[in-house]
Parts: C-alpha cells; structure tokens; sequence
C-alpha cells in the first residue's frame, strides 16, 4: 500500500512541475534513442554483410596475398600485402577435386563516363568463372568471354545501379563509356543483386577481362615481374569438402611459390564463415564505439536528474518535515526520493526506446548509395536500455534521497 501512495505522490510530485521533469528528462532521451538507433543500426549492418556474403555463393573460399610477418585482417588484405598471386596459381588451383569454379579477380575505383554524366564505382578484373563463383545473373547481353580475356578486349559489363545512374532508360548494350581515359564497349547488364560489404553496394560494380585489367587499366606484377592477381574466388562443391580443398589449396600455391611446408606463406585462404565473422566484429566493435559516444547523454541526463532532485529536496523540506513529525520514516522519505528519480529516468527511457526504433525504422525506408540497413531492435537491446535508465535514475537519485531522508524534522518545520 505504501508503495503505490509513494507512486501516486511521485506522479503529483512531477506533474507539478511538468516542463522541469520534460526537460530533465530530455538527457535520457536522447541518450536512450542514440544507444537504441546505433545498436540497433549496428545490427541491421551484421545482418546485410552476411546476407551478402550468402548472396555471393555458398562454399567460396578466398585467396589473398598475406605479408608473411603480418597477421590479423592487414595480414591478408591485397593492401598491405606484396602482390603474390598470378593467374598461373589460379589455373593450378582449378585442378583441385571438389573445386567448382575459380575465379582471380583485380579491383581498384574507378570513374566511368558517359556523355556528361559520370560516376565513382568499383571495377573488378575479371574471368568467365567470376559469374559463378559470385552468383551474378545477366539480365542483358552477355557477361566477359574467355574470348575477351584472351584478346585482352576493351569491353565492361556493368551492375545494375551503374547502368542506371550512366543511362537511366536508354539501352546501355553497345554504348562507349571511359574508363581511366579509354573506351570501353558495354556489352552486358547484370541482374540487380542487392546488398554491400563495407559501404560498397553489389550494384555498383564494372567488370572488364581481367587481362585488360592488368595490362590496360591499372598494371600491377609480382617480384619476379609476372602480372599480380589481387584475388582468388575459389568455389567448392560442398561445404564438406571446405577444409579439404583449404589444405590442397595450401598445398599447392606451397609449391608453387617454393615455399617450405614450415615456413610462414605469403598467401592467406580465408573461408567465407571467417569473412563473415571478421566483418560481423568490425561493425560491432564501430556500433559499440558509437554507443559509448552516446552514452555521454546518459551520464548527462544522471546529472540532470541528480541536481533537479536535490533542487526538489530543498523546496519541499518543510513538506518532508511535516511526514516526518507524522510518523513518516526515514525509509519512507528515502523510497520517495528514489522513486521520482527513478520514474524520472525510467520515463525518458520509455520515451528514448520510441525514438530509437523511430530512427531506425526512417533509415530503413531510405537507401544510401544504393544500399539499405535494415535495423534490427531485438529484445536485448531494449533490456539493456531499460536496465541502464533504471540504473542511471537510482544512482542520480541515491544522494539527494539520503539527503532528504537525514533532514531533522525540527529543522525542516522551520525551513523557510
């Protein structure tokens, strides 16, 4: 009974005051949406990179170069590894059983142009094989021939988002675009695909032989002066075979580079579950740091609460007295302070969750480049908004309730 009287107090008491209890608790709202909007965002983004990753092809394994003396993600990455993959190891690669599709692949940004109109995208060097090891569909045209790698042929397929932004409604298929100053022929339009590694939309691609790649575009050897792939796609017939075709792999560009069986490669083969984990920590880890950010909101709207709590004890202290000269008891007085603090803080939550899911939910209707992120508040999330307003509001209210509950009643009647 006496905590639904404190409730009801707490609720006259607040109401009493309605601009100075919204605006102590616009701290916690905005604190409580941001960790909800950026959580929440963080993990529509996991979602999309393995969404992606499924999107490209089950069973893909991925040959990199790896600086020998490096390790984690740099350590395999074509950016900070000596370029050491040819198409040579490719062509032994496809002779691995339960290997389905090998595809070497070079990539840089590019600008292409059509007319007046031109546009930033990636460009991928590439061989008939890239269409099935990264699940890509033709909508028109044809994808790049192995007539076109051998001829070294100055011709691009391009993605879906690409095509429209150069040609809108127009017929892309036999038209002259530039790339890196030269002409390049259209002759295919892929089928729209959807999703996007690292900001990077699957639609927004160009793909071109990979020999005019390396020989026209952007020219890139090895130390012993062969042309360098920056990648191998390699897809397997099962996952079963995965770790199989992993050591053969090993095995092979071993011999091929005259690497001993002891000694650290110069190659890293990641599968595509590692990929996915790897990214999945990356865009934690950023949504964390943002969350922490946030979380400085918080902090601020405790404060907030902790000084309009203790402004609330010294006006209302001859209030306190009079409950005390009653028969009220200190912990009476206490849990009275401490629940206006905590539905204080509780409400901004409440208010801070709406607004969260509200921002997530604008920035999934919207794309960015093509891309989408649907956000995801899942039940954790919002648990963990609840706790920490419950946390924040009891904390802030801690010291001004103790305050108010070791006035002497005698000097509180005489208060003012």
């Amino acid at each position: 009974m006496k905590l639904i009287e404190s409730l009801v107090m707490a609720v006259r008491s607040l109401a009493a005051n309605k601009l100075r209890s919204a605006l102590t608790m616009l701290g916690i709202i905005i604190g409580v949406g941001a960790v909800i909007s950026l959580m929440s965002i963080g993990r529509g983004a996991q979602a999309t990179v393995a969404s992606t990753f499924q999107q490209l092809g089950t069973n893909v394994l991925y040959v990199t170069p790896k600086s020998p003396a490096a390790s984690g993600l740099a350590g395999f990455s074509p950016q900070f590894a000596t370029a050491s993959l040819t198409l040579g190891d490719a062509d032994a690669i496809k002779k691995i059983p339960s290997v389905v599709a090998v595809a070497p692949v070079n990539e840089n940004f590019v600008n292409i142009t059509y007319g007046g109109t031109s546009r930033s995208t990636v460009l991928d060097g590439v061989t008939p094989e890239y269409q099935q090891a990264y699940a890509y569909t033709v909508r028109e045209g044809q994808f790049v021939s192995e007539r076109n790698v051998t001829s070294r042929d100055s011709v691009v397929v391009l993605g879906d988002q690409i095509a429209k932004d150069l040609f809108g409604l127009r017929d892309p298929l036999g038209q002259r675009v530039k790339l890196q100053g030269q002409r390049f022929t259209v002759t295919g339009v892929l089928e729209p695909k959807g999703g996007a590694i690292l900001g990077l939309s699957l639609d927004n691609v160009a793909l071109t032989p990979i020999t005019t790649f390396q020989t026209k575009l952007f020219t890139n050897t090895t130390p012993n002066g062969q042309n360098a792939v920056q990648s191998i796609s390699v897809k397997v017939a099962n996952s079963a075979a995965v770790t199989d075709v992993t050591n053969e792999i090993d095995t092979v560009l071993r011999k091929n580079h005259r690497i001993a069986p002891d000694a650290k490669a110069d190659f890293a083969v990641v599968s595509q579950d590692q990929l996915v984990s790897i990214f999945g920590q990356i865009t934690n880890i950023f949504a964390i740091f943002l969350s922490a950010i946030a979380g400085i909101s918080l902090l601020v709207g405790g404060i907030g609460i902790m000084n309009i709590m203790l402004v609330s004890v010294t006006e209302r202290t001859r209030e306190i007295g009079i409950r005390k000269a009653v028969g009220a008891k200190r912990r009476d007085i206490l849990g009275q302070f401490l629940i206006e603090a905590a539905m204080l803080s509780l409400a901004g939550g409440a208010v801070g969750i709406i607004g969260g899911w509200f921002i997530g939910f604008v920035i999934s209707r919207f794309q960015f480049s093509g891309i989408t992120i649907h956000a995801v508040v899942s039940a954790d999330i919002v648990a963990l908004a609840v706790s920490v307003s419950l946390f924040i509001g009891l904390a802030s209210g801690i010291y001004p309730a103790l305050r108010a509950a070791r006035l002497n009643p005698i000097d509180a009647l005489h208060y003012g």
